[in-house]
């Protein structure tokens, strides 16, 4: 089945007595029923000036080092400069500068590297295993950024591993990031038209289709919204899915919307799980009054300038 989770905050300061990586993590224990094998978290931080935001998967134990080495190694050889690293869990992230395209460099390293998010403020965390078990090992409550959006893992297409886990990045595109629930049919038709034109893939995995496709139809000058709505014709099968940017949260659902949705939305914030338990978790014994969004319907929610 898998779940999908979102938050955004409509304005710079807000009140709420859990932090978003905390609320984002609440909601999907409250919905890790639906997939118990991976989880993970598209989180938007504050943006540093003139620095990129990069993150690798790594091994664990000595070899961490080994690779480390190497990645700064690779890196450096493709004009970029690092300026501070942190490891966590399996991943290492990086902060550097950057002044070239990024989807060449993506291009240029991609087969030597394992590239989870790249940013200006866009951080995917993400790995095998149970919210509340992955969430310390990458510090996901200390997050309290403007939105975020999240996800539990029923493998069905793909094998269980942390590069298959949810949210995926588009790759070579900065800040945009996806999370699913459901099948894309046409997966392997909708992946070699946008191969042909020059995207570039990590898996096999649909999810990370429905985030290239977002990216390429962003790169051909349409805007968010209007990729959103393209993507119900374009894409076959049955899904919800999220896709978060710098300073939105979208959604599209297909024509049978077999797949669950529920939002709440108030003054403050936009809250979307895929059961309105997740929902509940966040705001214990209050009466909400919650929407889901209607069959082969799309939408945007975005925070206030």
């Amino acid at each position: 089945m898998c779940a999908i989770a979102g938050l955004l905050f409509k304005h710079n300061q807000h009140a709420f007595n859990l932090t978003t990586g905390e609320a984002l993590t609440l909601i999907l224990d409250s919905t890790v029923h639906r997939g118990m094998d991976s989880c993970g978290w598209a989180l938007y931080r504050e943006p540093v000036k003139d620095t990129l935001r990069m993150r690798f998967f790594i091994p664990f134990g000595q070899s961490a080092e080994t690779e480390t080495a190497r990645i700064h190694d690779i890196l450096s050889g493709h004009q970029v400069s690092v300026l501070a690293t942190e490891k966590l869990g399996c991943t290492l992230g990086i902060q550097a500068r950057f002044s070239g395209n990024l989807l060449e460099l993506t291009h240029a390293i991609e087969k030597e590297l394992k590239p989870v998010s790249m940013g200006k403020q866009l951080d995917i965390l993400k790995d095998v295993g149970k919210p509340f078990d992955v969430a310390p090992l990458y510090n996901i409550g200390e997050f309290n950024g403007t939105h975020g959006i999240a996800h539990n893992r029923l493998a069905t297409e793909s094998g269980v591993r942390p590069e298959t886990a949810h949210p995926f990045w588009a790759c070579g595109f900065s800040d945009i990031a996806t999370v699913h629930n459901g099948q894309i049919t046409n997966y392997w038709i909708m992946r070699r038209r946008l191969e042909r034109k020059g995207m570039t893939f990590q898996t096999e995995n649909d999810t990370e289709l429905i985030a290239v496709y977002l990216a390429y139809q962003m790169s051909c000058e349409l805007t968010l919204e209007e990729a959103l709505k393209a993507s119900l014709d374009d894409l076959d099968g049955t899904y919800s899915y999220l896709v978060a940017t710098p300073d939105s949260i979208g959604y599209a659902k297909d024509k049978l919307a077999a797949k669950p949705m529920v939002k709440y939305e108030n003054d403050e914030m936009i809250v979307i799980s895929s059961e309105e338990v997740g929902i509940n978790r966040l705001f214990p014994g209050q009466g909400l009054e919650t929407t889901e969004p209607a069959p082969l319907t799309y939408g945007l929610w975005s925070r206030a300038a």
